[in-house]
């Protein structure tokens, strides 16, 4: 089975090599057909620490690393200016 693959916003650097990606994906509502947006928030490890509040970075899944921890940066893919 591939490794799902999850693109975000970094909602939050401030604790050591772990960061928070907010995911926003668009659903369907099942009765009424409207697009809806709901997003999550995700704890990814960043070993490095090289990413800033802001960035748009893509996220891999991994197995837990810790409690809360089972995503793993895979690249910045766009700094914050």
């Amino acid at each position: 089975m591939p490794k799902k693959v999850k693109q975000g916003v970094v909602v939050s650097n401030k604790m050591d090599k772990t960061i928070v990606v907010q995911v926003s994906e668009h659903k369907m509502h099942d009765k009424y057909k409207k697009r809806m947006i709901s997003t999550k928030n995700y704890k990814a490890r960043d070993v490095e620490s090289k990413c800033q509040e802001g960035d748009v970075v893509t996220i891999i899944e991994n197995k837990p690393i810790s409690s809360q921890v089972r995503w793993v940066l895979d690249r910045v893919v766009e700094a914050k200016k």
